[in-house]
């Protein structure tokens, strides 16, 4: 019997779209970023029937968000775009991403197709340090919920299913 190997870190791509919905212009989040991360952010909620003993648990949301670390790379554009919105203070609908994460592993028929999500973000940029290298930190915080699909990484096209 053999056993599967584990899923690696690199076999997950990271993109953002630096242009519009309508013109989109995906960059890999790849040189430069030290960690992009994923927490589920689950909310659950308990009750005590009472006949019961126990509470009964549920899940009745999620919460997605993506903490990422990234090496200041001027021509990074994805780092300059995120880095652009804590530098100049911007809030509201200029902190509003689309981010899709696609899964390398599990590729469809089509070649360089793979399974994806797409989320709509808003980049949350929460410091810029270090002693050496600058570093650039912060969330990418999920905006309601993710769509479906799969990302050709050649043509960078999403396509919801």
């Amino acid at each position: 019997m053999s056993r599967e190997q584990a899923i690696l870190r690199h076999q997950f791509a990271d993109y953002l779209n630096c242009g519009t919905a309508d013109n989109p212009d995906w960059q890999l989040m790849g040189y430069g970023f030290t960690a992009i991360n994923e927490t589920f952010g689950a909310s659950t909620e308990s009750t005590k029937y009472v006949n019961d003993k126990a509470e009964s648990t549920d899940v009745v949301s999620y919460s997605s968000q993506f903490p990422f670390t990234a090496h200041m790379i001027k021509s990074e554009v994805a780092i300059q775009a995120l880095y652009n919105v804590g530098r100049n203070h911007v809030t509201g609908d200029g902190t509003i991403f689309e981010y899709v994460r696609v899964e390398l592993w599990d590729e469809t028929e089509t070649a360089n197709t793979f399974k994806a999500r797409k989320f709509e973000v808003s980049a949350e940029v929460s410091e810029i340090s270090g002693d050496n290298k600058q570093e650039l930190s912060g969330n990418l915080n999920g905006r309601g919920d993710p769509i479906n699909g799969t990302f050709n990484t050649t043509t960078k096209a999403f396509t919801a299913t």
